[in-house]
Formats: C-alpha cells, sequence, structure tokens
C-alpha cells in the first residue's frame, strides 16, 4: 500500500531551494506517500511555517547554533556538509526502527553526499534541481572541462542544443571565478556522483527547455516535475494548496491587494528582486527614477535590510502612483489582473512564476543561475527585455523607464503578452492529470511503492 512508503526530503537551506522542493513534497503526498520535509537549524527560527498537514516537518542540526564568529563561504558549507551528515544518519536511524521506515531520501543536489549517507543506511536517494536544466548543462560542461575558465570578455560559447551565449549570458560563478570560488565548487560537484543515481529530477517542464531536456535525458534518468508552483494556479488539483507555506520573510498583502484593486488591467509594474539580492544606493536610486518616469503605477519589493538605501522623500513623493512593501506574496500579484509587467532578477522561482501566471518581464539579472534565465526570457521564450547595463554595469533610469514602457504599452510588449500566455497554459497541461510531469510524478510514485 502506498501510504506505507516513507519518503524523506532535504532542501538546502535557502527560501529558493525550500520552496519548489516543499510544494514537490505537497505533490507526493497527495499521491499516497508519507512525506517528512527536513528543515536545518539555521531557518527553522525565521521559517513562517503554515504549509501542509499532509506533511511532516523535522529539524535537524547543521551547527548554526554553535557558530560565535563570521564564517567564510568554505567554513560555512563545510559546517553544514560535516553537521547534517551526521543528523540526517541519526534521523534515518531513528526513523528506521519506527514503524515506517524511509525508503528514499530526496535530497538537494547542492548536497550530492546525502546520497552517499542514504546509501550507508539502506536508502535510496535522487538529487531534485531548483534550477533550470540549461543552467545545470552548462555547469556539467563546466565540471567535465568543457568550458574554458575563466571566461574572457567577448568571447562567446557554443554549447549543445543550445543559442550561443554570450560571458553575460553565463551564470556569474563561471565568468567572476575569483569572487565565490566555493560556490563555484558547490554548484559544479553537483555531478560528482550522477552515475550512480536512478532518478534525477528537475524542476521545469519538458515543452520549456525540450531540447536540453532531451540532451539530459540520453545521458542520466531525467524526469522534469515542475513547475512547482501552488497548485491553485495551475492544475488545481490539490485542494488549498495556495501558497508555499514557507516564509522567511512576513508577507504584507491585505495592503497590496486592496491597492492593486484600485488599478486598471495591465496597468502595474511589479518590482521585486528576491530573497537575497542587496542592490547598491545608485543603482537604487536609477530604478527609484526609472519607475517615477515611467508614468506607470508600480508596487515594489524593498526588504527591510534595503529600505535605507532609498532616496531622501522618494516613498513621500511616489505615494499616488507607488506602494514600497517590505515583502509580498508574489503569486497572488502576479496573479492580480492589474499587474501588467515584472521587473525581475530573473531567480528561477519568479523566473518560473511569471511563465505560470503569463506575465511578461523585465529582465534585471545580479548573478548565480539569473543572466542565463534572462537570455531564455529574452530570446527563446519571448516573453521580455532585458535591460542594458552602463560600462559601470548599472542599469540607468533611462534604460529602465524604456524597457517598462515597451513591455506595457509597446507592440513588441503585446507579442510578450500573447507568448506569456501560450507558456502559461503549457505549464498547466504539464502539472494537470496526465501531463508530462504529473505522469513522470506518478512514475516516481509508484516505482518507490514496489520497490
Amino acid at each position: 500500500m502506498v501510504s506505507e512508503t516513507h519518503i524523506l526530503l532535504l532542501p538546502y537551506p535557502v527560501q529558493g531551494h525550500i520552496n519548489p522542493m516543499l510544494q514537490f513534497s505537497k505533490r507526493l503526498a497527495s499521491k499516497g506517500l508519507r512525506v517528512t520535509f527536513i528543515t536545518t537549524t539555521s531557518v527553522r527560527n525565521s521559517v513562517q511555517a503554515n504549509a501542509s498537514s499532509s506533511i511532516n516537518f523535522e529539524t535537524i542540526s547543521d551547527g548554526s547554533e554553535e557558530v560565535q564568529n563570521v564564517e567564510t563561504t568554505y567554513q560555512t558549507l563545510e559546517r553544514f556538509k560535516s553537521k547534517v551528515s551526521q543528523s540526517l544518519a541519526k534521523l534515518i536511524e531513528r526513523h528506521n526502527s519506527s514503524k515506517y521506515p524511509p525508503k528514499f531520501v530526496v535530497y538537494d543536489s547542492f548536497l550530492p553526499w546525502a546520497l552517499d549517507v542514504a546509501r550507508q543506511h539502506g536508502l535510496d536517494g535522487a538529487p531534485f534541481f531548483t534550477q533550470p536544466c540549461v543552467v545545470n548543462a552548462i555547469y556539467y560542461h563546466a565540471y567535465q572541462g568543457a568550458i574554458q575558465m575563466p571566461l574572457e570578455e567577448g568571447s562567446s560559447i557554443s554549447l549543445p542544443l543550445m543559442p550561443s551565449l554570450g560571458i553575460n549570458d553565463m551564470p556569474s560563478f563561471l565568468h567572476d571565478t575569483g569572487s565565490y570560488p566555493d560556490v563555484l565548487k558547490l554548484v559544479v560537484n553537483q555531478f560528482s556522483n550522477l552515475k550512480d543515481v536512478n532518478w534525477l529530477l528537475c524542476n521545469t517542464f519538458d515543452k520549456l527547455e525540450d531540447e536540453v531536456v532531451n540532451w539530459m535525458a540520453s545521458h542520466w534518468p531525467i524526469k522534469t516535475i515542475g513547475p512547482t508552483i501552488p497548485s491553485i494556479y495551475l492544475d488545481k488539483q490539490l485542494e488549498d494548496d495556495k501558497e508555499y507555506g514557507l516564509n522567511l520573510f512576513k508577507p504584507n498583502m491585505d495592503t497590496c491587494m486592496k491597492w492593486l484593486d484600485t488599478k486598471e488591467v495591465g496597468s502595474v509594474v511589479y518590482t521585486s528582486f528576491g530573497s537575497l539580492a542587496a542592490l547598491g544606493e545608485e543603482q537604487m536610486e536609477e530604478i527609484t527614477w526609472g519607475l517615477k518616469n515611467s508614468n506607470c503605477d508600480f508596487l515594489w519589493v524593498v526588504r527591510e535590510s534595503e529600505v535605507k538605501k532609498l532616496p531622501k522623500n522618494f516613498l513621500h513623493e511616489t505615494t499616488e502612483k507607488g506602494l514600497v512593501v517590505s515583502w509580498c506574496s508574489q503569486l497572488e500579484v502576479l496573479d492580480h489582473k492589474a499587474v501588467g509587467c515584472f521587473m525581475t532578477h530573473c531567480g528561477w522561482n519568479s523566473t518560473l512564476e511569471a511563465l505560470s501566471l503569463g506575465v511578461p518581464m523585465v529582465a534585471m539579472p545580479q548573478w548565480t543561475d539569473q543572466p542565463t534565465n534572462a537570455k531564455f526570457i529574452v530570446d527563446v521564450w519571448k516573453v521580455g527585455l532585458r535591460i542594458k547595463l552602463n560600462e559601470k554595469g548599472i542599469a540607468t533610469k533611462e534604460e529602465i523607464e524604456l524597457c517598462i514602457r515597451e513591455v506595457i504599452e509597446g507592440k513588441r510588449g503585446k507579442e510578450m503578452k500573447r507568448n506569456s500566455l501560450k507558456w502559461k497554459k503549457l505549464a498547466k497541461e504539464a502539472m494537470d492529470k496526465g501531463g508530462s510531469s504529473d505522469k513522470n510524478i506518478d512514475e516516481f510514485v509508484a516505482k518507490l511503492a514496489h520497490s
């Protein structure tokens, strides 16, 4: 019987990795699996949990509670690996002597060592890739040594079944190898033990990245299981699945929705740069003027830690056209009919949400996978414009205004809206009963139940 099949899920502890894996957990629980979702101590205290009652949550130590001094990235990653390996092993041992011993661990692909821990305790495991297949494939080519690093200015990179990529279209860790050497190692080492896995789960859908998905499928047993966004916005198969359920920040929804209700259809620029990006003061000032000069209504998420970078009097001067909030439920906002465009850092979750809800984008990528996502938003999926940076790497107010106006009012904007609605339909189809991602999840569940 399926419900006796117990599965553990271990995300990497940042919101952009927790959310997709939590949504996947809800899907597995809805198909009858017994699901334990593991958070670690570094995020436990900042998590607002109103997550699904169908999932069991457990917290294990990642050693963060014992840290006294500021750590380097290398020290943080090494501590995390060492402590979580031990505490995951203890959790598995405890569950192994319970009524429903776990059979399987789905772990974030950033944590390939979790497979060794699982197998030492008689479980199998599968990596869960939270980033798009195109980015995973690029990291694989880097792992294989097929990309010469550091990348040279002006070079263009040709990789199987991808458009030609300029240096600014590549994940930032590959062209800025000096700034984050330990993170580069982390993203490239996702492939260190893939030859041993029986499943490789990817948060994307087949039609969105068909060529790269097929290329990856010729190398590994890949299954697309996305987009992992709450069911109410896609297939509606899961009752009450309206939000992710874990927020590292408190959203301010009443204010947002009441304000949006007063605006015309497709007139608002929703602006958010995610849970991690920190912009410089000069860049913040250019954004404020770009939004103001566009003459469009705007809703801008500025995290509490970033508010001090706003120009003096800005909030006071823009009360009629703009609303600035510290955090909001992005899905509810993107789903609102007043929103006509999303100015985004192009994190993969934000990109998938915009594609799934049919909202065109103004792309302003910051780092990690975002430049590659922006390239595909503009040139492959044709649902947005990318802001060009000046010689100092700043997006100027003129360029921001230009892109916003084109997407909201321009001829190309109308075509982007049509393309956005096409992807919205295909995203829904993938997660609907019998759709490609839904079938892949069914197959995964059936295999586990009979293993």
